[in-house]
């Protein structure tokens, strides 16, 4: 069933009831990760395990996204400024608990590759804030695989 959640912008991922922040550098540049992150989009699946499907809409303002496990997303690109933030947000999904989420990309120039930052910004009822706040370390580890198997991807190893 789908749920629509509220409708929030970039901003969001400053002052969310829960925020969770990774960050990881890479050997690729900037603009190429950003390349990827935004221009690529139907290779989210082949870098990010969580991602099964992954399409743009609406000539690149709309993403739609399903994850293992059966989760649907259908989300609206907020920022796309190359090479340094690319975000969106959750416009409707077929989770019932949340009520709003962006996921915020910002990337800077580290030596000759870029530092990843990735903001989950999220608010739902209580116990869906209690579980995404539990699920750090496994968001973490999530982050952490997709962006070495992105680097990977974007080195040709």
């Amino acid at each position: 069933m789908a749920h629509r959640l509220r409708p929030v912008e970039s901003g969001f991922v400053e002052n969310a009831p829960v925020r969770l922040v990774f960050a990881r550098e890479v050997a690729a540049s900037p603009e190429r990760v950003f390349s990827a992150l935004a221009e690529d989009v139907p290779g989210w699946a082949q870098w990010f395990p969580a991602v099964t499907s992954a399409r743009l809409l609406g000539g690149g303002a709309k993403r739609d996204i399903r994850l293992w496990g059966g989760t649907r997303f259908e989300e609206a690109v907020l920022v796309a400024r190359s090479p340094e933030v690319y975000a969106y947000r959750v416009d409707v999904t077929n989770a019932p608990v949340a009520r709003a989420l962006v996921e915020e990309w910002r990337l800077a120039p580290a030596g000759t590759g870029t530092r990843v930052r990735w903001t989950v910004a999220a608010d739902g009822t209580a116990v869906f804030r209690l579980a995404v706040s539990a699920g750090r370390a496994g968001f973490g580890r999530a982050f952490r695989g997709a962006v070495t198997a992105l680097d990977r991807r974007l080195s040709g190893r």
